[in-house]
């Protein structure tokens, strides 16, 4: 263990000695480890890091987790794991001081106004419009969809065709907005679960200052690498505890319910298990030695693996129950922990793995071209403005 090892194993070790997770309020355990700039190590003193290597996180993060601490993205998945990032990346020096700690402590939840009824793989093929006014305000008008946790957010990450004129993937601004903005309308969409943890957003002339874009005008499609690369770090992150992850709800099944067991089921689960460990260690490999953090492909490497392993663990436990796997308790929408926690929700929600967060096919184009230098895809739209591009 280096010095630095060492810095970050003592300081993670005193924030959890002096605010015990335990008895201490979640809001309170975060704002602390904020403070300590711990959340996100390498983001700059004052920020919430200590600017040090983005490998020394999961240090952190298993200290914190071991001692019980909560998991800031779980709690707030598009603020900690997309928005405090690009921010960092690309915002100003007061929306970083504005945004980030309430971001943190989950005062402020976070959305991500990205995919529309057009352009949800091609994301570059958007219509949503972004015109600046005479004062500098932006008035922004279109349909977004699939915004996950649309309903609680007070801000949103929001990406805006603002020069139709210009080729798709050269003529978008990104922005920061408020969902509590009177041009913002937001519609659940009711999944399979019975649940409806995300929405349609409607813009009608919504509102966003100046001071809330992030990058130049005209360089929104650079921000967004930086958002996708972090979310599919994030997703396909996980725990480095061997066991956890995906694969624990099929370890805890089968510890539970011998009665169930035979012996291709077992064969199986070992085939799973060894799955996860090659997922678990290449994390950890990553963690270690990141080559470009976080716009390397170990990231969507890692996103898409997790993925498919998740839906194939909750398929296994699905068949391990039987027919007592069609006795789902409730399609009653409900936040639940216990019942989120039933592996018969958790299959019927593994469903959209593979589609958010860039699908497994956008996922398998982006490795294939970037990390093994096969020839790209065919685009016949490539330099010609939107406006003249077909879209369906």
């Amino acid at each position: 263990m280096t010095t630095t090892d060492e810095r970050v194993a003592e300081l993670t070790h005193r924030l959890v000695n002096d605010h015990p997770p335990g008895d201490t309020p979640v809001r309170d355990f975060l704002a602390a480890r904020f403070d300590a700039g711990l959340a996100w190590l390498r983001f700059p003193e004052g920020l919430g890091g200590l600017g040090l290597p983005a490998g020394l996180q999961q240090l952190s993060d298993a200290i914190v987790e071991t001692a019980g601490g909560p998991d800031p993205f779980a709690l707030n998945p598009m603020g900690y794991g997309m928005a405090g990032p690009t921010i960092v990346a690309h915002g100003s020096a007061e929306l970083q001081r504005r945004l980030l700690r309430p971001l943190y402590v989950c005062d402020e939840i976070w959305c991500q106004l990205f995919s529309e009824p057009g352009a949800g793989s091609d994301l570059a093929g958007l219509a949503t419009r972004a015109v600046q006014g005479p004062d500098g305000t932006w008035r922004v008008e279109g349909q977004k969809i699939w915004t996950s946790k649309a309903h609680q957010a007070r801000w949103a990450l929001l990406l805006a065709r603002t020069d139709p004129d210009m080729p798709k993937h050269a003529g978008m601004t990104y922005f920061v907005l408020d969902m509590e903005d009177p041009g913002v309308e937001v519609r659940p969409l009711r999944q399979m679960t019975g649940d409806a943890d995300f929405n349609d957003v409607f813009l009608h002339g919504a509102r966003v200052p100046d001071t809330h874009r992030l990058g130049p005008v005209g360089a929104g499609w650079r921000v967004a690498m930086t958002t996708l690369a972090n979310e599919r770090n994030a997703i396909g992150g996980g725990s480095t505890a061997r066991g956890a992850g995906p694969i624990a709800a099929a370890l805890d099944l089968w510890r539970d319910r011998s009665d169930l067991r035979t012996p291709v089921l077992r064969d199986r689960l070992v085939s799973l298990f060894a799955r996860a460990e090659a997922l678990r260690l290449t994390a950890i490999r990553y963690a270690a030695a990141p080559s470009a953090y976080p716009n390397s492909p170990e990231g969507t490497l890692s996103k898409l693996v997790d993925a498919e392993l998740n839906q194939d663990v909750l398929e296994f436990c699905v068949e391990l129950l039987g027919a007592e796997a069609t006795a789902f308790p409730s399609y009653e929408p409900s936040d639940d922990p216990a019942r989120r926690a039933d592996v018969r929700w958790r299959f019927l929600r593994s469903r959209a793995n593979t589609i958010e967060g860039g699908t497994a096919e956008v996922l398998r184009n982006v490795l294939g071209e970037r990390a093994l230098g096969l020839p790209v895809d065919v685009r016949v739209d490539k330099g010609k403005p939107w406006r003249d591009v077909p879209r369906g």
